[in-house]
C-alpha cells in the first residue's frame, strides 16, 4: 500500500515538473523580441567577386524575416565593381537586377571616394542605385559608432 501511494506520489511530482519546465519554456521563447522592427546593420562588401553573392543572399534573407530593417551596404577596393554600369557575375547574370530590387526595398548602396580616386574611376561608371561616400571605412566607422548600426561582413 506504501509503495503504492510512494509511486503516486513520485508520478505526480514528475508530472508536476514536467508542467513547470513546460511553462519555463514557453515563458522563456515568448521573451524573444519579434525580428521585425527598426534594427540597422552595415553589409561591407570589399571583394566583388568574393562577397557580393553571397551578401546579396544574406540581405535578401534579412528582408525576408525584418521588412523594416534599415540597410546600408558600404563597398571600398574591389568591393565597388558590382555597382558598375553593365558589370556580370561570372555566370552571366548582371548585378544591377539583384540591386534594383533591393534598393527598391530601401537597401542603400555607398561607393567609396577614395577607391574612385586610387582606382581612377567616375561616378558615371557606376549604376544609379549607387551613391557616394568621401571613404568606405569611415562610413562604416561612423555608422557603427553614430547611428548603431550592426556591422556584417560577408
Amino acid at each position: 500500500m506504501k509503495a503504492g501511494i510512494l509511486r503516486y506520489g513520485v508520478l505526480a511530482s514528475v508530472i508536476f515538473a514536467a508542467g513547470l519546465a513546460g511553462s519555463l519554456v514557453t515563458a522563456a521563447t515568448s521573451d524573444i523580441k519579434s525580428p521585425i522592427g527598426p534594427d540597422k546593420v552595415v553589409y561591407h562588401i570589399s571583394d566583388t567577386e568574393q562577397q557580393t553573392k553571397l551578401a546579396l543572399q544574406y540581405i535578401r534573407n534579412h528582408l525576408e524575416v525584418n521588412p523594416k530593417a534599415k540597410i546600408v551596404v558600404v563597398t571600398h577596393a574591389l568591393g565597388v565593381d558590382f555597382l558598375r554600369e553593365g558589370l556580370r557575375d561570372k555566370n552571366g547574370n548582371p548585378y544591377n537586377v539583384p540591386v534594383e530590387d533591393l534598393d527598391f526595398r530601401g537597401v542603400r548602396f555607398l561607393v567609396c571616394g577614395i577607391t574612385l580616386r586610387e582606382r581612377k574611376m567616375k561616378e558615371s561608371q557606376f549604376i544609379p542605385e549607387a551613391k557616394f561616400v568621401p571613404s568606405g571605412v569611415a562610413e562604416i566607422a561612423r555608422l557603427q559608432q553614430r547611428e548603431g548600426y550592426a556591422y556584417i561582413k560577408p
